[in-house]
């Protein structure tokens, strides 16, 4: 059933997971320890005493961002592509706010967001994202024609909008899984750097539609991919991750040890499974969730942000402690785009003329600051 603190907790979440592990990705596991004591992560690393967001938040709002401009032309015009054929221009907003100058120019933005000035920051942008995206939305990857063959975590990491907006609507789920996968093939063009987005989302649509937990949910997840994806070359990878992520966190042992068997997190696959080793063991406590996620030696702000994601939309915003909310970098823009990801689901089409929504969805001149 659709939830705002769902919503809520699914998208802050993932910045929460996000944000813990981008001061220390790719630390060696005796540097963390070193710096955190064998608790592992619990605490940020602060600038001027905010958590920095890094790449994998903003491209999530910018995933939704897409989502929403679709929909919103749609019931406004009667006609329009499919809301995810928008993402790929809001993509292109994204690349400009690390590749320009704040702020954007009137005639380029597709979406509100580009009126955020923190979000023309570098933090980290991965390399094939840029590369892919330099083109502009006319250039992006498609599953028929790949456009490179990265496997790389950039397309995973930002997917988590799909499962939300398509949640408890008549959109099959198998849809909106191929939806995902689609969204991470702009900029990633091998099996299992699309794949496991459509996995991702579908666990993540399974809890926040079904509230199933995270061991049916990653399942079914598991049942369904053959189905979406018949002649994929590389599915069983992923599935053996999968089913050995679940075991591990069945078992109970040694969180490090178990995710050094798992991968470090930097392609997709090892990105998810890790994620699903870490809210699978710690269902029912966000923090030791994100921490066991984002206390090893690999990409630790996208297995973070994943995890986050999924222990979010399990367990709501409400589970989520006010020490990781309060000092988060643009907490308020976070979940103003959860709240809208959950509004349009019951929204009329005279509900689409709402001045801000108009000022946000069409005319792109919003600015955060306007907030009533």
């Amino acid at each position: 059933m659709r939830e705002q603190s769902k919503f809520l907790g699914c998208i802050v979440g993932g910045a929460v997971g996000d944000a813990l592990g981008y001061p220390i990705e790719f630390k060696s596991d005796a540097e963390i320890e070193a710096r955190f004591g064998s608790a592992g992560v619990t605490r940020y690393i602060l600038k001027d005493g905010v958590a920095e967001i890094s790449d994998d938040t903003q491209m999530t709002l910018f995933t939704a961002a897409g989502l929403l401009l679709g929909l919103t032309r749609g019931m406004l015009r009667g006609f329009s592509a499919a809301p995810h054929e928008y993402i790929p221009y809001c993509y292109e907003d994204w690349y400009r706010t690390q590749t320009g100058p704040y702020p954007m120019y009137e005639n380029e933005r597709h979406s509100w967001l580009a009126n955020v000035e923190k979000l023309y920051r570098c933090r980290a942008p991965g390399v094939t994202c840029l590369t892919a995206l330099q083109g502009g939305a006319a250039g992006a990857g498609t599953i028929e024609q790949p456009i490179n063959g990265s496997k790389g975590c950039g397309g995973i990491m930002r997917v988590a909008p799909v499962a939300l907006f398509y949640c408890d609507t008549k959109c099959p789920i198998g849809d909106s899984d191929l939806i995902a996968a689609r969204a991470a093939a702009i900029t990633h063009g091998h099996e299992l750097g699309y794949i496991p987005a459509a996995a991702f989302a579908h666990i993540l649509r399974c809890i926040a539609e079904r509230g199933d937990g995270v061991e049916a949910a990653t399942l079914d997840a598991m049942r369904a991919m053959p189905a979406l994806f018949p002649h994929a070359q590389y599915l069983p990878v992923l599935q053996d991750l999968l089913t050995r992520a679940v075991a591990l966190a069945k078992e109970g042992g040694d969180d490090r040890t178990a995710i050094k068997s798992l991968g470090k997190g930097a392609v997709a696959e090892e990105t998810l499974a890790i994620a699903v080793y870490c809210a699978l063991k710690y269902e029912n406590d966000f923090a030791r969730g994100v921490t066991a996620a984002v206390s090893h030696g690999g990409d630790s702000d996208s297995t973070g942000a994943v995890a986050g994601n999924i222990l979010g939309a399990r367990l709501g915003y409400s589970a989520i402690p006010k020490q990781f909310t309060e000092p988060l970098e643009l907490i308020d823009v976070i979940g103003e785009i959860a709240n809208d990801l959950y509004l349009c689901g019951d929204m009329e089409e005279d509900d689409f003329r709402d001045s801000v929504w108009l000022k946000k969805y069409v005319k792109f001149d919003y600015r955060p600051e306007e907030r009533v």
